[in-house]
């Protein structure tokens, strides 16, 4: 029987990065040291990295016309009319810091729509990043009905992802099995920590879910529902290079690891693991590999 995929829910777009020795001073003529133009976009990244992975991944969202590591698209919604999302990077060698100026003029997310004309039975997992809330809170919801009717083991995984600012996605919370919560997020609402982001946060989670916060060179932290707080410290490379994905390649490597059976501590190491070791090199090509016990 074919193995079911992973679905990632969001955005896709064109990141043109520009490498830099150090970050411009503005309103000054810099070089770059090299030009490069990739896919990107928070799901668009996370099925990169479950694909290198060696997971079987599918992405949806909406595509315009415009400039694959064995993804299934199939399920993206094209939209001629509109214009193509891209992101300008500024990627500087000195610190491994990476500025992003991102634009999205008229490119509709998925909706409702879109997603009731899927077949949820080809999906083991599924995963959205937080965009249009109140229409990805309607797509989880399908998926609930879809899970009422089977038994445990053949139910689909929701995940979240809650990384930008804005209060509508605080929403998404409760939706999902799996919660990731941004650093950037966490002091926003005025957490100083991942572990007092995952305490503070956890009673916003459905019973029986699992909150995990990363927070970069500190590494992560989750907390599920028998109350444990666990961590991981992070694995920084030897030399820190593009930190350009570095919180989907997270969320990949936890999603990859538990979706193949392995405990929340592992999945939590294995998510630093190859974070630490994406921000060694530049784009995604160099992920795939051993990794230590």
């Amino acid at each position: 029987m074919e193995k079911k995929k992973i679905l990632c829910v969001g955005l896709v777009c064109l990141d043109i990065i520009n490498v830099v020795d150090k970050y411009p001073e503005e309103d000054t003529d810099t070089r770059c040291l090299s030009q490069r133009w990739q896919r990107g976009g928070n799901a668009s990244n996370c099925c990169t990295v479950l694909s290198l992975l060696g997971a079987s991944s599918a992405f949806m969202g909406s595509l315009a016309p415009g400039p694959k590591f064995h993804i299934d698209v199939s399920l993206v919604s094209e939209h001629a009319q509109c214009v193509l999302p891209a992101s300008v990077v500024v990627s500087s060698i000195s610190t491994g810091s990476r500025t992003i100026l991102h634009m999205n003029r008229n490119l509709p997310d998925v909706t409702v729509e879109d997603f009731s004309r899927i077949e949820l039975g080809q999906f083991s997992w599924i995963h959205w990043e937080g965009r249009n809330a109140e229409e990805q809170v309607k797509m989880i919801q399908q998926v609930g009905i879809y899970n009422s009717t089977l038994p445990q083991p053949q139910k689909i995984t929701v995940s979240v992802e809650i990384e930008k600012t804005r209060e509508m996605l605080n929403q998404l919370f409760p939706h999902g099995d799996l919660v990731f919560v941004s650093k950037d997020v966490a002091r926003h609402l005025g957490f100083l920590s991942a572990e007092a982001a995952v305490r503070g946060l956890y009673s916003r989670v459905k019973p029986g879910a699992v909150l995990i916060c990363a927070w970069a060179e500190k590494g992560a932290d989750a907390l599920g529902p028998d109350g444990l707080i666990l961590h991981s410290d992070a694995f920084p490379p030897e030399t820190l290079v593009d930190t350009l994905g570095a919180g989907d390649t997270f969320n990949a490597a936890v999603i990859f690891t538990l979706s193949n059976g392995g405990s929340l501590q592992e999945a939590l190491s294995f998510g630093c693991q190859v974070a630490g070791r994406k921000c060694g090199f530049h784009g995604y090509d160099g992920i795939a590999g051993k990794f230590d016990n």
